[in-house]
Formats: structure tokens, C-alpha cells, sequence
């Protein structure tokens, strides 16, 4: 039976090549909103159990984080959770906005845009996933909350009925910034189990 916590090599290559495949539209998309060249990249992926996700598996330095969470069903169902410190979620909504206003003044629009800015990535993201494995997946409207470090890892660890966490570190880079973050996939092992199959008939394809 194939562990469910391990991804092979290839099965990893795979998934991370799809990321980017995301991630490069969504920086399309994003960069037109902006009216910049903006760059987001996913250097790494990881699989872990959600019980052994701590601050030195999620390292989330800063206090305060502005987290995007959306559902997705099909073949698999996730929760996706796009997280950045808040102070780079405020400077992202800045950029977006196209205004000389202060952090504070910002906070009024940070929900929106933020949502926004999170549909886009993760629809992005998921919908590459979802071309490659030649399924359909629908998706739930984004919700943008302020959360710490521990309210983000409580909620990956206190979920009963999702095993397993997709944790992928993402880069984004515009003219002005760099900012880092982290796409969260939190999945059941049932969930886990049919990725892992429709990546194989995938690989198995080529």
C-alpha cells in the first residue's frame, strides 16, 4: 500500500510543475491589475500529516497573517489556504489598488482586494491542476481573515476529517517587493488517495 504521507519523486515533480503552471497565470492576471510585471513562484512542496504541521514545519515569523481560505470539490475535495503576513498582504492590496494611500488607510479595502487577489491565485492554481489531471473541480467563494501564527496552525491541526497537508512556499515579485508566503492544501486521506491516483494515470499517460 502506498504511504500516503510520501510522494514519490516524480509524483512531487509533477504536482510542483503544475503549481507553476498556476502560479505563472495568476501572475498574468495579477499583473494587469497592477499594471506591473509581477512573478509568483512555488520553489518547493511538501506532504505532511496535519498533526505534525508546527511553527517549525510552517515557519510563520511575523504576528499577524492575512489568510484567503477556499473549497474545492470534485474527484477530491480541499481546503486552500493562501497565507502572507499582513503587513505584505496590506502593501499587495496597495499595488493593486494603484493609490499613494498609508497602510492604515488601506485596511478598508483589505478584504476585498485580498479576496480577490486570492481567488486568483488558487482558482489559477487549481484550475491547472485540474487541466492536467483532465477533471473538473468547483470551487467556494474566497473568505479573508486576519488570524496569528497559532490560530493558522490550529486550524490545520484541529481539522478531524483532513489527514494530510499539500504546504508549498510561494514567491511573489513585483518591481517594488518581494513578499513570501505559503498555498496550504488541507486534505482526507480519501481526498489524498484519489490525488495521488489521478497523478499516476497522468504520469502513466506521458
Amino acid at each position: 500500500m502506498q504511504q500516503l504521507n510520501i510522494l514519490s519523486e516524480l509524483q512531487c515533480d509533477a504536482l510542483a510543475e503544475v503549481f507553476n503552471i498556476g502560479a505563472g497565470r495568476a501572475a498574468l492576471s495579477i499583473s494587469e491589475i497592477v499594471n506591473d510585471e509581477v512573478k509568483l513562484s512555488i520553489p518547493c512542496i511538501e506532504v505532511k500529516k496535519s498533526t505534525e504541521i508546527n511553527a517549525e514545519i510552517l515557519p510563520l515569523p511575523n504576528e499577524r497573517f492575512g489568510t484567503v481560505h477556499q473549497d474545492f470539490s470534485g474527484p477530491f475535495e480541499a481546503t486552500a489556504m493562501l497565507v502572507f503576513s499582513e503587513e505584505n498582504a496590506l502593501e499587495i492590496v496597495r499595488d493593486m489598488m494603484g493609490s499613494q494611500m498609508s497602510l492604515e488607510e488601506l485596511v478598508e479595502f483589505e478584504q476585498e482586494a485580498m479576496c480577490e487577489l486570492g481567488n486568483i491565485i488558487l482558482n489559477a492554481c487549481l484550475s491547472a491542476m485540474a487541466d492536467m489531471l483532465s477533471i473538473s473541480l468547483s470551487s467556494s467563494l474566497p473568505c479573508y481573515t486576519i488570524t496569528s501564527c497559532a490560530e493558522v496552525i490550529n486550524t490545520i491541526t484541529g481539522s478531524t476529517d483532513q489527514d494530510y497537508v499539500l504546504v508549498l512556499n510561494i514567491v511573489f515579485t513585483s518591481v517594488k517587493r518581494q513578499s513570501e508566503g505559503h498555498l496550504i492544501l488541507l486534505l482526507s486521506s480519501t481526498s489524498l488517495t484519489n490525488l495521488i491516483k489521478h497523478i499516476d494515470r497522468f504520469l502513466g499517460n506521458i
